[in-house]
Protein backbone atom coordinates (compact mmCIF):
# COMPACT_ATOMS: atom_id res chain seq x y z
CA UNK A 1 0.00 0.00 0.00
CA UNK A 2 1.29 3.20 -0.73
CA UNK A 3 2.18 5.87 1.68
CA UNK A 4 1.89 9.04 2.20
CA UNK A 5 4.27 11.62 3.81
CA UNK A 6 2.57 14.36 5.61
CA UNK A 7 3.53 17.77 4.05
CA UNK A 8 4.53 19.55 6.90
CA UNK A 9 6.74 16.80 8.13
CA UNK A 10 9.94 17.15 6.70
CA UNK A 11 11.90 19.68 9.00
CA UNK A 12 13.58 17.09 11.50
CA UNK A 13 15.88 14.43 10.22
CA UNK A 14 14.94 12.55 12.94
CA UNK A 15 11.84 10.87 11.73
CA UNK A 16 8.66 12.18 9.95
CA UNK A 17 5.12 11.17 9.88
CA UNK A 18 2.81 9.43 7.07
CA UNK A 19 -0.23 7.92 6.61
CA UNK A 20 -1.57 4.78 4.74
CA UNK A 21 -4.97 3.51 3.87
CA UNK A 22 -6.17 6.34 6.07
CA UNK A 23 -4.04 5.56 9.14
CA UNK A 24 -1.44 7.40 10.84
CA UNK A 25 2.18 6.52 11.81
CA UNK A 26 5.99 8.07 12.27
CA UNK A 27 8.80 6.70 11.19
CA UNK A 28 11.91 6.60 13.02
CA UNK A 29 15.39 6.96 11.55
CA UNK A 30 18.13 5.40 12.47
CA UNK A 31 19.78 8.69 13.31
CA UNK A 32 17.72 9.31 16.06
CA UNK A 33 18.41 5.18 17.79
CA UNK A 34 19.88 6.16 20.73
CA UNK A 35 17.79 8.92 21.56
CA UNK A 36 14.65 6.76 21.86
CA UNK A 37 16.01 4.11 23.05
CA UNK A 38 16.54 6.43 25.82
CA UNK A 39 13.28 7.17 25.40
CA UNK A 40 11.44 3.94 25.92
CA UNK A 41 13.84 1.94 28.00
CA UNK A 42 14.49 4.81 30.64
CA UNK A 43 10.56 4.98 31.10
CA UNK A 44 10.42 8.64 30.04
CA UNK A 45 8.03 7.72 27.68
CA UNK A 46 5.68 5.94 29.88
CA UNK A 47 5.68 8.56 32.28
CA UNK A 48 4.35 10.92 30.07
CA UNK A 49 1.95 9.12 28.89
CA UNK A 50 0.73 8.06 32.14
CA UNK A 51 0.57 11.81 33.13
CA UNK A 52 -1.56 12.78 29.79
CA UNK A 53 1.69 14.44 28.62
CA UNK A 54 2.51 12.66 25.72
CA UNK A 55 0.43 11.13 23.01
CA UNK A 56 0.56 7.35 23.45
CA UNK A 57 2.31 4.99 20.18
CA UNK A 58 2.91 1.68 19.88
CA UNK A 59 5.45 0.02 17.55
CA UNK A 60 4.11 -1.43 14.26
CA UNK A 61 5.33 -4.48 12.17
CA UNK A 62 5.47 -2.08 9.22
CA UNK A 63 9.02 -2.20 7.45
CA UNK A 64 10.50 1.46 7.35
CA UNK A 65 10.99 3.04 3.98
CA UNK A 66 14.88 3.99 2.74
CA UNK A 67 18.12 2.90 4.03
CA UNK A 68 17.91 5.13 6.97
CA UNK A 69 14.58 4.14 8.58
CA UNK A 70 15.16 2.64 11.89
CA UNK A 71 11.20 1.73 12.55
CA UNK A 72 7.47 2.72 12.47
CA UNK A 73 5.23 3.66 15.37
CA UNK A 74 1.55 4.45 14.81
CA UNK A 75 0.52 7.34 17.51
CA UNK A 76 -2.98 7.77 18.65
CA UNK A 77 -4.77 10.17 16.30
CA UNK A 78 -5.69 13.74 17.56
CA UNK A 79 -9.23 14.05 15.93
CA UNK A 80 -9.24 17.69 14.87
CA UNK A 81 -5.53 19.28 14.33
CA UNK A 82 -5.59 22.94 15.73
CA UNK A 83 -2.64 25.62 15.84
CA UNK A 84 -1.35 28.37 18.51
CA UNK A 85 -3.10 31.30 16.09
CA UNK A 86 -7.05 29.84 16.76
CA UNK A 87 -6.31 28.69 20.63
CA UNK A 88 -7.44 31.06 23.13
CA UNK A 89 -5.26 32.65 25.88
CA UNK A 90 -6.28 29.96 28.23
CA UNK A 91 -5.13 27.13 25.82
CA UNK A 92 -2.27 28.52 24.84
CA UNK A 93 -1.36 29.11 28.47
CA UNK A 94 -2.29 25.62 29.68
CA UNK A 95 -0.06 24.36 26.35
CA UNK A 96 3.17 26.51 27.68
CA UNK A 97 3.04 25.27 30.94
CA UNK A 98 2.66 21.43 29.88
CA UNK A 99 5.71 21.92 27.66
CA UNK A 100 7.51 22.98 30.70
CA UNK A 101 6.43 20.18 32.71
CA UNK A 102 7.37 17.83 29.79
CA UNK A 103 10.91 19.51 30.02
CA UNK A 104 11.37 19.15 33.80
CA UNK A 105 10.33 15.75 33.62
CA UNK A 106 12.47 14.73 30.37
CA UNK A 107 15.49 16.06 32.94
CA UNK A 108 14.61 13.23 35.45
CA UNK A 109 15.27 10.72 33.19
CA UNK A 110 18.37 11.99 31.41
CA UNK A 111 16.51 13.77 28.39
CA UNK A 112 16.08 17.15 27.54
CA UNK A 113 13.36 18.58 25.52
CA UNK A 114 14.83 19.75 22.38
CA UNK A 115 11.96 20.98 20.63
CA UNK A 116 9.84 23.81 22.12
CA UNK A 117 7.50 24.68 19.50
CA UNK A 118 3.74 24.96 20.27
CA UNK A 119 2.92 23.24 17.04
CA UNK A 120 4.23 20.24 18.90
CA UNK A 121 1.21 20.52 20.92
CA UNK A 122 -2.36 19.64 20.53
CA UNK A 123 -5.58 19.07 22.29
CA UNK A 124 -6.78 15.50 23.03
CA UNK A 125 -9.70 14.86 25.35
CA UNK A 126 -9.88 18.75 26.13
CA UNK A 127 -5.83 18.83 27.54
CA UNK A 128 -2.61 19.72 25.87
CA UNK A 129 -0.16 17.05 25.51
CA UNK A 130 2.98 16.76 22.78
CA UNK A 131 2.37 14.83 19.65
CA UNK A 132 6.02 14.93 18.33
CA UNK A 133 7.32 11.88 20.14
CA UNK A 134 11.06 12.19 18.30
CA UNK A 135 11.38 15.87 20.60
CA UNK A 136 13.97 14.81 22.94
CA UNK A 137 17.49 14.47 23.11
CA UNK A 138 20.25 12.87 25.22
CA UNK A 139 21.10 15.01 28.32
CA UNK A 140 24.43 16.59 28.44
CA UNK A 141 25.75 17.93 31.45
CA UNK A 142 26.48 21.85 30.65
CA UNK A 143 24.75 22.82 27.98
CA UNK A 144 22.15 25.09 27.87
CA UNK A 145 18.23 24.45 26.96
CA UNK A 146 18.38 24.13 23.30
CA UNK A 147 14.57 25.15 22.80
CA UNK A 148 14.75 28.48 25.34
CA UNK A 149 14.60 31.11 22.62
CA UNK A 150 11.89 28.63 20.92
CA UNK A 151 9.65 28.28 24.17
CA UNK A 152 9.80 32.38 24.19
CA UNK A 153 8.86 33.21 21.35
CA UNK A 154 5.97 30.52 21.09
CA UNK A 155 4.70 31.03 24.37
CA UNK A 156 5.64 33.56 26.37
CA UNK A 157 6.26 36.60 24.30
CA UNK A 158 2.08 35.70 22.50
CA UNK A 159 1.00 35.49 26.21
CA UNK A 160 2.49 39.18 27.64
CA UNK A 161 1.36 41.06 24.45
CA UNK A 162 -2.46 39.42 25.17
CA UNK A 163 -1.99 40.79 28.76
CA UNK A 164 -0.86 44.01 28.25
CA UNK A 165 -1.95 45.04 24.89
CA UNK A 166 -4.53 43.40 23.43
CA UNK A 167 -5.88 39.65 23.41
CA UNK A 168 -5.90 39.63 19.47
CA UNK A 169 -2.38 39.73 19.16
CA UNK A 170 -2.45 36.08 19.49
CA UNK A 171 -3.04 36.35 15.35
CA UNK A 172 0.93 37.39 15.07
CA UNK A 173 0.95 33.71 15.45
CA UNK A 174 -0.61 33.46 12.11
CA UNK A 175 1.98 35.89 10.49
CA UNK A 176 5.38 34.32 12.06
CA UNK A 177 4.99 30.83 12.44
CA UNK A 178 7.97 29.95 14.20
CA UNK A 179 6.99 32.36 17.02
CA UNK A 180 6.42 36.30 17.77
CA UNK A 181 10.06 37.81 17.12
CA UNK A 182 11.29 39.03 20.54
CA UNK A 183 12.44 42.25 19.29
CA UNK A 184 9.02 42.64 17.90
CA UNK A 185 7.26 42.06 21.82
CA UNK A 186 9.44 43.82 22.95
CA UNK A 187 8.85 46.80 21.25
CA UNK A 188 4.95 46.37 21.45
CA UNK A 189 5.01 45.96 25.01
CA UNK A 190 3.65 48.67 27.21
CA UNK A 191 6.49 50.36 29.91
CA UNK A 192 4.96 48.44 32.74
CA UNK A 193 5.91 45.42 31.41
CA UNK A 194 9.63 46.06 32.03
CA UNK A 195 8.63 46.37 35.78
CA UNK A 196 8.13 42.61 35.57
CA UNK A 197 11.06 40.75 36.91
CA UNK A 198 10.69 37.38 34.90
CA UNK A 199 9.45 39.43 31.67
CA UNK A 200 12.30 41.32 32.16
CA UNK A 201 14.51 38.92 32.27
CA UNK A 202 13.03 36.57 29.46
CA UNK A 203 11.60 38.87 26.60
CA UNK A 204 13.71 42.03 27.12
CA UNK A 205 16.87 41.06 28.23
CA UNK A 206 16.64 37.78 25.88
CA UNK A 207 15.60 39.94 22.93
CA UNK A 208 18.54 42.31 23.51
CA UNK A 209 20.82 39.11 23.55
CA UNK A 210 19.71 38.34 20.56
CA UNK A 211 20.23 41.41 18.62
CA UNK A 212 23.68 41.52 20.24
CA UNK A 213 25.03 38.37 18.85
CA UNK A 214 22.50 38.04 15.61
CA UNK A 215 24.39 36.22 12.81
CA UNK A 216 27.47 36.20 14.99
CA UNK A 217 28.75 32.11 15.37
CA UNK A 218 30.88 33.45 18.39
CA UNK A 219 27.41 33.91 20.15
CA UNK A 220 26.83 29.96 21.50
CA UNK A 221 30.92 29.81 22.32
CA UNK A 222 30.50 32.83 24.92
CA UNK A 223 27.47 30.97 26.93
CA UNK A 224 29.08 29.41 29.82
CA UNK A 225 28.96 25.60 31.04
CA UNK A 226 25.20 25.61 32.39
CA UNK A 227 24.75 22.75 35.29
CA UNK A 228 21.30 20.70 35.41
CA UNK A 229 20.09 22.83 38.46
CA UNK A 230 20.79 25.68 36.20
CA UNK A 231 18.61 24.27 33.34
CA UNK A 232 15.57 23.36 36.24
CA UNK A 233 15.85 26.92 37.94
CA UNK A 234 15.24 28.88 34.11
CA UNK A 235 12.36 26.27 33.55
CA UNK A 236 10.89 27.38 36.75
CA UNK A 237 11.66 30.82 36.13
CA UNK A 238 10.24 30.10 32.55
CA UNK A 239 6.90 28.65 34.82
CA UNK A 240 6.61 31.15 37.22
CA UNK A 241 6.18 33.99 33.92
CA UNK A 242 3.87 31.99 32.45
CA UNK A 243 1.37 31.04 35.55
CA UNK A 244 1.14 34.55 36.25
CA UNK A 245 -0.61 35.81 33.26
CA UNK A 246 -4.20 36.49 33.11
CA UNK A 247 -6.17 38.35 30.89
CA UNK A 248 -7.76 41.44 32.34
CA UNK A 249 -11.34 41.51 33.14
CA UNK A 250 -13.54 42.66 29.90
CA UNK A 251 -16.17 41.46 27.94
CA UNK A 252 -16.26 40.33 24.26
CA UNK A 253 -18.53 41.68 21.67
CA UNK A 254 -21.23 38.82 22.18
CA UNK A 255 -20.61 37.78 25.55
CA UNK A 256 -24.23 38.17 26.57
CA UNK A 257 -25.72 37.23 23.13
CA UNK A 258 -28.67 35.24 24.48
CA UNK A 259 -29.40 38.15 27.20
CA UNK A 260 -29.45 40.85 24.39
CA UNK A 261 -31.05 39.06 21.16
CA UNK A 262 -34.71 38.89 20.95
CA UNK A 263 -34.79 34.93 21.66
CA UNK A 264 -37.62 34.26 24.69
CA UNK A 265 -37.15 31.40 27.21
CA UNK A 266 -39.61 29.90 25.58
CA UNK A 267 -37.94 30.22 22.15
CA UNK A 268 -34.44 29.22 23.18
CA UNK A 269 -36.11 26.24 24.41
CA UNK A 270 -37.50 25.75 21.03
CA UNK A 271 -34.53 25.94 19.26
CA UNK A 272 -32.22 23.81 21.64
CA UNK A 273 -35.25 20.78 21.50
CA UNK A 274 -34.66 21.06 17.77
CA UNK A 275 -31.01 20.28 17.93
CA UNK A 276 -31.13 17.83 20.91
CA UNK A 277 -33.74 16.07 18.85
CA UNK A 278 -31.40 15.88 15.25
CA UNK A 279 -28.61 15.03 17.12
CA UNK A 280 -30.65 12.12 18.97
CA UNK A 281 -32.08 10.65 15.99
CA UNK A 282 -29.08 10.47 13.55
CA UNK A 283 -25.71 11.16 15.96
CA UNK A 284 -22.63 12.54 13.82
CA UNK A 285 -19.33 11.87 14.84
CA UNK A 286 -17.94 15.22 14.20
CA UNK A 287 -19.75 18.65 14.46
CA UNK A 288 -18.30 22.01 13.75
CA UNK A 289 -20.32 24.69 15.09
CA UNK A 290 -19.42 27.85 13.12
CA UNK A 291 -20.03 31.07 15.03
CA UNK A 292 -20.60 28.99 18.81
CA UNK A 293 -20.75 31.99 20.93
CA UNK A 294 -19.94 30.57 24.25
CA UNK A 295 -20.66 27.24 22.94
CA UNK A 296 -24.06 26.83 24.15
CA UNK A 297 -25.45 24.43 20.99
CA UNK A 298 -21.83 22.81 20.97
CA UNK A 299 -22.13 21.31 24.35
CA UNK A 300 -25.60 19.52 23.29
CA UNK A 301 -23.32 17.44 20.95
CA UNK A 302 -20.12 16.80 23.19
CA UNK A 303 -22.11 16.15 26.08
CA UNK A 304 -22.87 13.08 23.87
CA UNK A 305 -19.45 11.86 22.96
CA UNK A 306 -19.41 13.61 19.37
CA UNK A 307 -16.00 14.99 18.87
CA UNK A 308 -17.12 18.73 18.55
CA UNK A 309 -14.98 21.68 17.18
CA UNK A 310 -16.71 25.63 18.20
CA UNK A 311 -15.77 28.25 16.29
CA UNK A 312 -15.80 31.71 16.67
CA UNK A 313 -14.50 35.09 16.00
CA UNK A 314 -14.54 36.42 19.54
CA UNK A 315 -11.57 35.77 21.29
CA UNK A 316 -12.94 36.26 24.74
CA UNK A 317 -16.50 34.04 24.26
CA UNK A 318 -13.65 31.70 23.00
CA UNK A 319 -11.61 31.59 26.09
CA UNK A 320 -14.82 31.54 28.51
CA UNK A 321 -15.69 28.50 26.89
CA UNK A 322 -12.10 27.21 27.27
CA UNK A 323 -12.69 27.75 30.64
CA UNK A 324 -16.12 26.40 31.48
CA UNK A 325 -15.01 23.07 28.98
CA UNK A 326 -12.40 22.82 31.40
CA UNK A 327 -14.13 23.24 34.86
CA UNK A 328 -16.74 20.57 33.42
CA UNK A 329 -14.00 18.26 32.30
CA UNK A 330 -15.25 18.51 28.76
CA UNK A 331 -13.60 15.91 26.91
CA UNK A 332 -15.24 16.04 23.31
CA UNK A 333 -15.24 19.48 22.84
CA UNK A 334 -12.53 21.75 21.21
CA UNK A 335 -13.08 25.68 21.36
CA UNK A 336 -11.30 27.50 18.76
CA UNK A 337 -10.70 31.38 17.45
CA UNK A 338 -11.71 31.94 13.87
CA UNK A 339 -13.30 34.55 11.67
CA UNK A 340 -15.52 32.82 9.05
CA UNK A 341 -15.22 35.85 6.76
CA UNK A 342 -10.86 35.25 6.80
CA UNK A 343 -10.72 31.92 8.22
CA UNK A 344 -7.42 29.60 8.30
CA UNK A 345 -5.73 29.53 5.16
CA UNK A 346 -2.91 26.99 4.07
CA UNK A 347 0.13 28.51 5.59
CA UNK A 348 3.78 27.26 5.68
CA UNK A 349 6.48 26.14 3.21
CA UNK A 350 4.81 26.03 -0.18
CA UNK A 351 1.53 26.18 1.51
CA UNK A 352 1.48 22.82 3.02
CA UNK A 353 2.79 22.92 6.55
CA UNK A 354 -0.51 24.31 8.23
CA UNK A 355 -3.64 22.86 6.80
CA UNK A 356 -6.61 25.33 5.92
CA UNK A 357 -9.98 25.10 7.70
CA UNK A 358 -11.38 23.11 4.71
CA UNK A 359 -8.29 20.81 4.34
CA UNK A 360 -9.39 19.54 7.85
CA UNK A 361 -12.46 19.42 7.01
CA UNK A 362 -15.41 18.03 6.43
CA UNK A 363 -17.63 17.37 9.57
CA UNK A 364 -20.67 15.00 9.46
CA UNK A 365 -22.56 17.91 10.37
CA UNK A 366 -22.35 21.41 10.42
CA UNK A 367 -24.55 23.95 12.98
CA UNK A 368 -24.69 27.64 11.63
CA UNK A 369 -27.13 29.22 13.84
CA UNK A 370 -27.56 32.67 14.02
CA UNK A 371 -24.87 33.23 11.30
CA UNK A 372 -25.75 33.94 8.00
CA UNK A 373 -26.92 37.44 8.17
CA UNK A 374 -23.38 38.37 10.30
CA UNK A 375 -21.80 36.90 6.81
CA UNK A 376 -24.59 37.91 4.38
CA UNK A 377 -25.07 41.39 5.67
CA UNK A 378 -21.87 41.85 7.99
CA UNK A 379 -19.33 40.52 5.49
CA UNK A 380 -21.33 41.25 1.87
CA UNK A 381 -21.01 37.66 1.65
CA UNK A 382 -23.60 36.20 -1.64
CA UNK A 383 -25.99 34.01 -0.15
CA UNK A 384 -24.67 31.11 -2.86
CA UNK A 385 -21.60 31.79 -1.52
CA UNK A 386 -21.90 30.75 1.75
CA UNK A 387 -24.27 27.72 0.84
CA UNK A 388 -21.22 26.64 -1.26
CA UNK A 389 -18.77 27.12 1.67
CA UNK A 390 -20.90 25.67 4.11
CA UNK A 391 -21.20 22.74 1.93
CA UNK A 392 -17.37 21.97 1.85
CA UNK A 393 -17.36 22.72 5.72
CA UNK A 394 -20.09 19.32 6.07
CA UNK A 395 -21.81 16.98 4.81
CA UNK A 396 -25.52 17.86 6.97
CA UNK A 397 -26.13 20.99 8.11
CA UNK A 398 -28.91 22.74 10.72
CA UNK A 399 -28.86 26.55 10.22
CA UNK A 400 -30.82 29.18 10.76
CA UNK A 401 -32.40 32.13 9.03
CA UNK A 402 -32.66 35.46 10.56
CA UNK A 403 -34.93 38.20 8.13
CA UNK A 404 -34.56 40.89 7.75
CA UNK A 405 -37.61 42.01 9.97
CA UNK A 406 -35.09 40.49 13.02
CA UNK A 407 -33.65 42.89 15.37
CA UNK A 408 -30.35 41.96 14.97
CA UNK A 409 -30.70 42.12 10.98
CA UNK A 410 -31.94 45.68 11.74
CA UNK A 411 -29.16 46.31 13.88
CA UNK A 412 -26.58 45.60 10.93
CA UNK A 413 -28.73 47.59 8.21
CA UNK A 414 -28.92 51.22 10.44
CA UNK A 415 -25.80 52.62 9.69
CA UNK A 416 -25.63 51.18 6.08
CA UNK A 417 -27.55 51.09 2.83
CA UNK A 418 -30.18 47.65 2.48
CA UNK A 419 -28.25 46.46 -0.89
CA UNK A 420 -29.60 43.07 -0.18
CA UNK A 421 -32.79 42.68 -2.16
CA UNK A 422 -31.77 38.76 -1.82
CA UNK A 423 -31.70 38.60 1.42
CA UNK A 424 -34.97 36.92 1.93
CA UNK A 425 -36.54 33.22 3.12
CA UNK A 426 -36.90 32.99 -1.19
CA UNK A 427 -33.44 33.96 -1.80
CA UNK A 428 -32.11 31.77 1.47
CA UNK A 429 -33.48 28.84 -0.33
CA UNK A 430 -32.94 28.84 -3.57
CA UNK A 431 -29.26 29.62 -2.77
CA UNK A 432 -28.98 26.48 -0.30
CA UNK A 433 -31.04 24.26 -2.80
CA UNK A 434 -27.90 24.19 -5.27
CA UNK A 435 -25.84 22.16 -2.55
CA UNK A 436 -28.47 21.27 0.26
CA UNK A 437 -31.69 19.34 0.05
CA UNK A 438 -34.13 20.41 2.57
CA UNK A 439 -35.49 18.37 5.25
CA UNK A 440 -37.30 19.96 7.91
CA UNK A 441 -38.38 24.03 8.37
CA UNK A 442 -39.13 24.62 11.89
CA UNK A 443 -40.32 28.56 12.96
CA UNK A 444 -38.73 29.16 16.13
CA UNK A 445 -41.52 29.80 18.93
CA UNK A 446 -42.21 33.46 19.73
CA UNK A 447 -39.70 34.70 16.80
CA UNK A 448 -39.66 35.11 12.63
CA UNK A 449 -36.71 33.06 12.82
CA UNK A 450 -36.36 29.46 10.79
CA UNK A 451 -34.23 26.39 11.69
CA UNK A 452 -33.57 24.43 8.82
CA UNK A 453 -31.96 20.94 8.76
CA UNK A 454 -30.55 20.11 5.37
CA UNK A 455 -28.35 17.08 3.57
CA UNK A 456 -25.97 17.52 1.26
CA UNK A 457 -27.03 16.64 -2.40
CA UNK A 458 -24.11 14.85 -3.46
Amino acid sequence: MSRLRVPGSFRDPSGFVFTREGELYRQVQTSYAPQFRRLIDSGLADALIGAGLLIPHRQTELVPAGEDGLLVIRPERVPFISYPYEWSFGQLRDAALATLRIAATALDYGMALKDASAYNIQFLDGKPLLIDTLSFDLYRPGEPWVAYRQFCQHFLAPLALMCYVDVRLSGLLRVHLDGIPLDLAAALLPLRARFNPLLYTHLFLHSRFQQRYAGSESGKARLPAVGEMAVRGLIDSLRGAVAARRLPSQKGTWTNYYQETNYTTAGLEHKQQFVEEYLAAAPPATVWDLGANDGHFSRLASSRGMQTVAFDGDPLVVEACYRRCAAEGDRHLLPLTLDLANPSPALGWAHTERASLLERGPADLVMALALIHHLAIGNNVPLPDIAAFLRRCGRRLIVEFVPREDSQVRRLLAAREDIFTDYTRAGFEAAFATHFAIRRVEPIRDSQRLLYLMDSCS
